[in-house]
């Protein structure tokens, strides 16, 4: 009679541990529920850090085309309005002109004269004019020297009132290596930007694929919390018949010692049911979704498949593909366009230069003359250093050094890449081990509990050994999907550490 009333409690237990459960999701957006690969895919769209990361890519691609700017020409147009208190003048000032004494010669010669005509013919009307040769003898004049005064004169240059224009230009020729040097600077940012960038979408696949299979592993922490209260509460109600109705070895102390135990799981379950909810949230939120909702993962179990790369091609694929060593690689390379830049102060520089102007003036004396107003110029200009006490000298040495630098730091970069990747297999090859070790131990557990719980029905066995029993299951069960998650986990961080972990389908986005 007790048997079949025990076993009657562990067939319903099940509903009875699904009823209390709380209706606290009903307070957020309705969940989703998605695969992995679609929440990598909605985490490229929504997560903030990825534009974050591609206007970093684009600030560096502008300053490189600010480099390339250096090998046009540059070119600009001026014009102004300029009036003037008053007009601008120059004062010529008085002088003495002299003339020395001299002798103008006159040779003898002919000359024609007008008289009137009835000099020479009575009869002419009166009026009339006629032309007579005459000769002239040679003769010389004497002019003695003289002294003419000049007074002096206010010249107006030009109205108070100018328009101008002009358009310039200035084309560098020769800078010794200057526009280059900031030409590989400026290409090894955009390098360095763009490793940043892949860095980011590499962490942001990594923490939505930890934060997937987190969330499964708290689906099935939370599950296994509530089988084993499930069948600790059987056990209750069977320890409570028992107790009442069986023959005297379960006692009530028995059965109190049984519900202390049950109401502690319970608190326990309503934690795993708690972190099974945030853990949906902190996926939701990776993903770049609102603080108020959720996402469920499609999948019910981890997968798991043993890890077969080689250490040595794993170390090598990290110096072909791991961001941050391409990062240091691009640096190293802005850090010798540096040396290049500073290197070219000891040379001279060269730029041709030309000009086209235009001035409009109401005066038209002065200087606002037509050649004045409107013209042009062009000319070569050259910049040679001679001496600026050394600094130049000095900021090569400190380019030298910061190359030399970055390359050690290089080197520190190596054997701390393949260490953190050795470490990481070896972490890889401890989990697939406990992985073997805590399903066989999950299995044995639950064939201990399903025993113990049947030797418990026909009073063979202890209370005590039967709750044993069954935390012992729940305690194999959670360390085993831990090892799971743990795998999956040392997987995700080796593929970021690796730098080979994007999806082709995302990287087209």
């Amino acid at each position: 009679m007790v048997s079949m009333a025990a076993w009657a409690v562990v067939a319903v237990a099940p509903a009875r541990a699904a009823s209390p459960e709380t209706n606290s999701t009903n307070q957020f957006k309705a969940v989703r529920e998605m695969p992995l690969e679609d929440c990598l895919l909605t985490a490229m769209q929504n997560n903030r850090r990825r534009p974050a990361s591609r206007y970093a890519v684009a600030m560096a691609e502008a300053q490189h085309r600010q480099a390339l700017a250096g090998y046009w020409p540059q070119i600009g147009v001026k014009g102004g309005y300029q009036r003037m208190d008053e007009a601008p003048n120059f004062i010529f000032p008085a002088s003495q002109m002299y003339v020395p004494p001299q002798t103008i010669n006159v040779p003898a010669g002919t000359a024609l004269i007008t008289v009137p005509a009835q000099l020479v013919n009575p009869a002419a009307p009166p009026g009339a004019t006629v032309q007579l040769p005459v000769a002239t003898p040679e003769q010389n004049i004497n002019v003695a020297a003289q002294q003419f005064p000049i007074p002096a004169q206010d010249i107006k240059l030009m109205d108070p009132d100018n328009f101008f224009a002009s358009l310039n230009a200035v084309w560098l020729l020769y800078d010794g290596g200057m526009r280059k040097g900031y030409r590989e600077q400026a290409r090894g940012l955009v390098e360095m930007m763009k490793q940043e960038a892949r860095r980011t979408d590499l962490e942001i696949a990594d923490s939505v694929k930890r934060l997937y299979y987190g969330s499964v592993l708290a689906l099935q922490l939370h599950q296994v919390g509530q089988d084993t209260l499930a069948r600790m509460e059987a056990t209750l109600n069977l320890t409570e018949t028992m107790y009442k109705e069986g023959g005297g070895k379960v006692k009530k102390t028995d059965f109190l010692d049984n519900k202390v135990m049950v109401e502690s799981l319970r608190s326990m379950v309503a934690l795993l049911e708690k972190n099974e909810l945030m853990a949906q949230a902190a996926l939701a939120n990776t993903m770049g979704l609102p603080w108020n909702s959720s996402v469920k993962p499609a999948d019910k179990e981890m997968p798991y498949a043993p890890f077969v790369d080689r250490l040595d091609g794993l170390v090598s694929t990290a110096y072909q593909f791991n961001p941050d060593w391409g990062k240091v690689e691009a640096g190293l390379r802005a850090a010798e366009g540096a040396v290049r830049t500073v290197k070219s102060d000891f040379y001279p520089r060269l730029a041709v230069t030309g000009e086209l102007h235009k001035w409009w003036n109401d005066y038209n004396a002065g200087i606002s003359t037509d050649r004045n107003k409107e013209g042009w110029t062009a000319g070569f200009g050259v910049e040679i250093p001679l001496f600026s006490g050394f600094l130049t000298k000095n900021k090569v040495a400190e380019t030298r050094a910061r190359v030399a630098k970055i390359k050690e730091e290089q080197f520190l970069l190596k054997e701390g890449l393949g260490l953190q990747i050795k470490d990481t297999f070896l972490g890889l090859s401890a989990a697939e081990k406990s992985y073997q070790a805590t399903l066989d131990a999950m299995k044995a557990s639950t064939e201990n509990r399903d025993l113990n719980t049947r030797a418990y029905q026909n009073e063979l066995v202890e209370t005590e050994k039967v709750i044993r029993a069954q935390l012992m299951e729940a305690l194999m069960s959670a360390q085993h999907y831990k090892a799971r998650y743990d795998h999956i986990a040392l997987q995700s961080q080796l593929n970021l550490l690796v730098g080979t972990e994007v999806l082709k389908k995302i990287e087209g986005k």
